[in-house]
């Protein structure tokens, strides 16, 4: 494989040497991928530092936090036809970028693939891994791993062609959780996500980062996904779910606050996906019930 195929794109705020560690593992793999680094407004040198150790590597360094968007505008910045993201506390297991192009290659109509995450220190499997493993959607023959409603961008390789189509992450959306309106839009255009075993993205949970906002922006962004792509029994029925069982607390009211003052553009926006794609997608409803890593607490 040459660099031609696959290209990576790193998403970084105010984690300096997360993000110089992220990019030395990436300069180090074997199908030495072109990277793009998107500084999301750290104001901490990141940048810099960045570009003075890795003079190789892109770096574009915003003014603001643009969250998700940031890969939006990594991806416009290379030429690959499939991008592999990667957050400064994730990296790619050597192997994984050339198996990701030959999956790609193979299988035209295969959008996103998804790797199996570990978890470090120790080694171990992600509990969302066992989840993705028995995805319970049902996909086409052909494809090469369990078919996905879903995925998670810090450990996944796009194909460009389908992810400019589908407009690629929601500025509106901005960070968590975000991946899940991408994803019903790819596969109401016809695309497919898959879940590939052989792929491998270790994590190490960055300490920097703000639990209490992520939880908050992950229920409001549940909560439009909802509202703008499930039709309205199903949306209902997802909405009085959340309203039962997120934790009564300050954090759970603010979420829900942000997304009723979001409902005029969700209104506005509001496309219910396609008929088949909704029966597909149907059993991930109780498969999110019983989810041990999809809880807003």
């Amino acid at each position: 494989m040459t660099n031609s195929r696959i290209g990576v794109v790193v998403i970084t705020h105010r984690r300096k040497y997360e993000a110089l560690e992220a990019v030395a593992r990436l300069t180090d793999l074997p199908e030495r991928p072109p990277i793009v680094l998107v500084d999301n407004g750290s104001g901490d040198g990141t940048a810099e530092a960045v570009r003075d150790k890795f003079p190789q590597v892109d770096v574009l360094a915003l003014d603001h936090n643009a969250g998700a968007v940031g890969r939006n505008l990594g991806v416009g910045r290379l030429d690959t036809p499939y991008i592999a993201f990667c957050d400064d506390d994730t990296w790619w297991e050597p192997g994984s970028l050339a198996a990701a192009v030959e999956a790609l290659d193979a299988h035209p109509r295969l959008a996103v693939v998804n790797a199996r995450i570990v978890a470090e220190p120790g080694g171990r499997e992600d509990p969302i891994v066992a989840e993705l493993r028995d995805s319970p959607v049902p996909g086409p023959d052909w494809l090469p791993g369990p078919a996905l409603g879903s995925f998670l961008a810090g450990a996944a390789v796009v194909r460009r062609e389908a992810f400019e189509s589908a407009g690629g992450f929601s500025e509106r959306l901005w960070l968590g959780g975000e991946e899940e309106l991408l994803a019903t839009d790819l596969l109401s255009e016809g695309w497919e996500i898959c879940y590939l075993d052989r792929l491998t993205v270790h994590h190490a949970a960055s300490p920097q980062r703000d639990a209490t906002r992520r939880r908050r922006d992950g229920l409001r962004n549940t909560l439009w996904f909802t509202w703008l792509r499930r039709p309205a029994g199903p949306a209902l029925r997802r909405t009085f779910f959340l309203a039962r069982t997120a934790p009564r607390d300050r954090t759970t009211f603010l979420a829900w606050w942000d997304a009723v003052r979001g409902l005029p553009w969700v209104l506005a926006g509001r496309r219910a996906r396609p008929k088949a794609v909704e029966r597909r997608l149907a059993p991930l409803d109780a498969a999110q019930r019983a989810s041990k890593a999809r809880r807003y607490v």
